[in-house]
């Protein structure tokens, strides 16, 4: 099959059927990317899902984008990005038009509000697995844990932290580096 109508029907299908969000849609297009085509290695989408991530933007539509590029370049990215924006642009169109018939129904306010923990289990579940894959242990779990609680309980801005995280770990290669040329010579 085409590469170009695969990828866009597999980012369109992961966009019409996810609800939560960019989260919810990260194991999915793992599975989808990873796992079942094998276009990416796990490691190259932990990075791409990173620098997604730290870019300005919806997370779902960036990560589409930066895999669009890596397997087709800017027509690649063009085609993943419009297959995942266009379930929730032509969602929102019909609701727009309909959304007075059915804004006072309880089963609809119902059916929200049961899938809404369904929603923090689909966000909860790639954190788990990327902590997995970045090698997260007992020994550097307080990362992670302390970042978390900077920005939530203090207020701290995401940016300080991933720039404080980004020297750190700059700072950390290069006194292991220098450690084991230490260890080398001698």
């Amino acid at each position: 099959m085409n590469l170009y109508l695969d990828a866009f029907s597999i980012f369109f299908k992961i966009g019409a059927f996810t609800i939560g969000g960019g989260y919810a849609m990260v194991p999915l297009i793992e599975d989808e990317i990873v796992t079942r085509r094998g276009w990416l290695a796990k490691e190259d989408f932990i990075d791409l899902l990173a620098i997604a991530q730290s870019s300005p933007g919806i997370l779902a539509v960036n990560i589409s984008i930066f895999i669009g590029y890596r397997l087709k370049g800017v027509p690649g990215s063009i085609v993943t990005a419009l297959g995942t924006v266009l379930p929730s642009f032509l969602i929102i169109l019909a609701i727009a038009l309909f959304f007075h018939n059915f804004k006072d129904n309880a089963l609809v306010e119902r059916i929200f509000k049961g899938i809404r923990p369904a929603v923090v289990a689909l966000i909860a579940a790639p954190t788990f697995s990327m902590a997995k894959s970045a090698r997260i242990n007992r020994y550097n779990v307080w990362i992670p844990v302390v970042s978390a609680l900077l920005i939530w309980l203090l207020g701290f801005s995401p940016i300080w932290i991933i720039i404080a995280a980004g020297v750190g770990g700059y700072v950390y290669g290069k006194m292991k580096n220098k450690k084991a040329d230490t260890e080398h010579r001698t």
